[in-house]
């Protein structure tokens, strides 16, 4: 394989109570997930899981994350190929199915970019493939990730 790359993050739990996990009801889900010389991020669970609406969970920060890659190498592959991005917004969704006994998957994530260039639409649109081709969260992640992109070209 080739160059090696690591990351390191570090998450520490902010919801001590007093009474630390003496019973599942006990304590808050708050983190915070942190890196060297950046802002840290307020994290918790889903509400659905006794979270806190306010804050990043997991399960986000997983769909933001292969909606970031995506992003990143399209806007790459439209400055190598000449085509010039102006607005890139994505509104994605993940689902994610959990069983009986609590346990649970991501089965899919839908990214829906809206792209406006400069440029051919028709190459524009077959970038986004290339990108998920080229994305490595998404070639990390074991449920399939589609993109229904929108391209719309500037007067």
């Amino acid at each position: 394989m080739g160059q090696a790359h690591h990351y390191s993050v570090t998450v520490a739990w902010t919801g001590n109570t007093g009474k630390g996990t003496s019973d599942y009801r006990s304590y808050k889900r708050d983190h915070e997930i942190s890196v060297a010389g950046k802002s840290p991020i307020a994290g918790s669970s889903d509400p659905k899981f006794r979270g806190d609406a306010t804050r990043y969970n997991p399960e986000e920060l997983l769909v933001g994350s292969l909606s970031a890659c995506h992003m990143l190498w399209y806007l790459h592959l439209c400055a190598e190929s000449g085509i010039i991005v102006e607005a890139y917004e994505d509104e994605a969704q993940g689902i994610m199915e959990t069983s009986a006994d609590g346990n649970g998957r991501f089965v899919r994530v839908t990214l829906r970019p809206r792209v406006r260039i400069q440029g051919s639409a028709e190459e524009a649109k077959a970038l986004h493939q290339r990108a998920h081709e080229l994305c490595f969260i998404a070639n990390s992640v074991n449920f399939p990730v589609d993109h229904e992109a929108t391209v719309d070209v500037s007067a």
